[in-house]
């Protein structure tokens, strides 16, 4: 072969083309360089190579189950055979190494016709050689490279389990410091003469009563709960928080005074039956994460902040913060209504509502500075039976009315041959008035008047001299029996004449219509209805009293005369 024939053959080697010569022989099928290159030549030193895992059961230990154990699966693509190898790792007592020799590794074991190919492999799916099952997790550069250039995508790595033994001897190996190395070391650096260690003393003696004091709420959103207020109190001396409850008059809820003792406020406090020995490092509030707006999270409590006092703001002015209080919105205040039953009539009914108002009930409380004022005096009415039936509204009663304590007392009185026992008729009580549904008092007691007590009806017709002194004595109670209220209600209604004359005239001719000088009540009462003047039987017995002269209950007519148009000369 000539050098220029060499030169050829070198040219075509590089370039894979078949070799061309000059000269008249044509060149072989078969030559010494193949066309196409076979695998060993095209794939030498070419190897795919997978990280998997496989796992194995353990009877022999309490201390674990199972092991992981992790191996390098390598595929030759020069002759697809197949080879597996453990890593070794020291001391630890499995014979590892080499766990596949090279070969061509069947699919079906028993049939072992079908062998696998690179095909057959990917990340994230479960291989089985010869009877044991590997878990592919990841693959080297060179084999994404190989099937990206194929068009063939892989799945993602994924991690390999922990094994129980490696976890088991990274806990064997943690070295955990008691909690009291610390105060360890603090004692024995005191024993041996040096100083005692304190952080905070420098931040105690700057800050100390320095106290940052917010306003916040929280909303209860339970079936019973609404909107609780809170003073959250943030110490500077040692960064601890402290949070009360304000309490409101009448709320129905007990008085609980924290609602949180002072202590750090932990932002995800870790609950754990033992704090001093958790590992777990806390964040706590700090006077940066209280500002008006922001949300405080106390053990699962949102609570709000909107306002401050004067020094929490001036202090954040100094930090170069400004605090902005947060207007609320008024609450609408939940209106309970509680029924109060009927009186069973067991007791009074003072005794029966103490059960009503309170779990356990209490003695109603007394007016001792009435009882102690007005017990000595008592108002006497004579007053007669109003009843359907004619016969009893003849009966006489006197009713008696006890200043000290409301009560009633009343006596019937005794006539002969009449069949009805005289004494008393009703025990001394308090009583109510039907139709106001309060209890009787004194300005009650008018002449004239009807008291219902019970069953029975009870006019008021005259009152001793005792209890009309009374009334004279207490105008603001009794204006009735003010001679000069009536007369002035009598003169009121002379604007309805053309003049005063007339209406005189008019008055003593209805009034004395026998010209005799002297009234008796029911012609007075007659008198004053014909001309529309319309007053109480209260009031027209203070007139009859004042103006009976001769104690006969006569009105003198010249009396009351004088008085009336002396009033108008006025």
């Amino acid at each position: 072969m000539c050098i220029r024939d060499r030169a050829t053959l070198i040219h075509s080697l590089r370039n894979d083309a078949p070799p061309t010569f000059n000269g008249s022989r044509k060149p072989a099928i078969n030559e010494y360089i193949p066309r196409v290159q076979p695998l060993w030549l095209k794939y030498d030193r070419k190897v795919l190579s997978f990280k998997a895992y496989f796992q194995e059961s353990v009877v022999e230990l309490r201390n674990e189950n199972y092991r992981v154990r992790k191996c390098y699966i390598y595929y030759y693509l020069d002759d697809d055979t197949i080879y597996v190898t453990e890593p070794k790792i020291e001391n630890s007592g499995i014979v590892q190494g080499v766990f596949i020799k090279r070969q061509k590794v069947p699919k079906d074991f028993e049939a072992r016709q079908d062998h696998y190919t690179w095909r057959d492999f990917d990340i994230g799916i479960n291989v089985e050689l010869y009877g044991r099952v590997f878990r592919i997790v990841d693959c080297d550069k060179f084999t994404k490279h190989y099937y990206a250039e194929r068009g063939i995508g892989l799945n993602p790595p994924e991690d390999v389990p922990e094994d129980p033994f490696d976890i088991q001897k990274q806990l064997k190996n943690l070295k955990i410091n008691p909690p009291d190395t610390k105060e360890y070391k603090e004692y024995f650096e005191v024993k041996l003469g040096g100083g005692h260690p304190n952080t905070g003393l420098k931040q105690y003696l700057e800050n100390d009563r320095k106290v940052l004091s917010f306003d916040i709420f929280w909303d209860d959103l339970s079936l019973e709960g609404g909107r609780n207020f809170f003073k959250l109190n943030y110490f500077l001396a040692d960064n601890t928080v402290e949070v009360k409850e304000m309490n409101k008059v009448n709320s129905g809820k007990d008085p609980f005074p924290l609602l949180l003792k002072r202590g750090k406020l932990s932002k995800k406090p870790n609950m754990t039956h033992y704090p001093g020995m958790s590992q777990v490092k806390e964040e706590y509030y700090t006077p940066i994460d209280l500002r008006c707006g922001n949300t405080v999270t106390i053990y699962g409590r949102e609570c709000v902040i909107f306002d401050c006092d004067e020094f929490t703001k001036n202090w954040y002015i100094k930090m170069g913060v400004d605090q902005v209080p947060i207007v609320l919105k008024t609450e609408k205040q939940k209106k309970f209504w509680q029924p109060i039953p009927p009186y069973n009539g067991y007791g009074t009914e003072e005794d029966s509502l103490g059960s009503v108002k309170g779990l356990q009930p209490k003695p109603p409380k007394k007016d001792f500075k009435k009882m102690f004022t007005s017990d000595q005096f008592i108002l006497r009415f004579e007053s007669r039976l109003v009843s359907e039936n004619r016969e009893e509204n003849n009966r006489m009663f006197i009713l008696s009315f006890f200043c000290g304590d409301d009560t009633i007392q009343v006596f019937t009185e005794t006539e002969r041959n009449s069949g009805i026992w005289g004494g008393k008729f009703l025990e001394r009580n308090k009583w109510k008035n039907p139709i106001t549904n309060e209890h009787y008092n004194q300005k009650d007691m008018k002449i004239g008047s009807t008291i219902i007590i019970g069953p029975y009806r009870f006019q008021l017709l005259r009152a001793d001299d005792f209890t009309l002194n009374y009334m004279d004595q207490r105008p603001e109670i009794f204006p009735e029996s003010q001679v000069e209220y009536v007369l002035d209600k009598v003169r009121s209604h002379a604007k309805n004449w053309s003049s005063v004359e007339q209406f005189v005239i008019d008055f003593v001719k209805h009034v004395d219509r026998n010209n005799n000088g002297f009234i008796e009540f029911d012609e007075l009462c007659e008198g004053l209805k014909a001309l529309k003047i319309h007053l109480t039987y209260h009031e027209s017995y203070t007139l009859m009293k004042k103006f009976d002269l001769n104690g006969d209950f006569k009105l003198s007519m010249e009396e009351f005369y004088n008085s009336l148009v002396g009033g108008f000369q006025k």
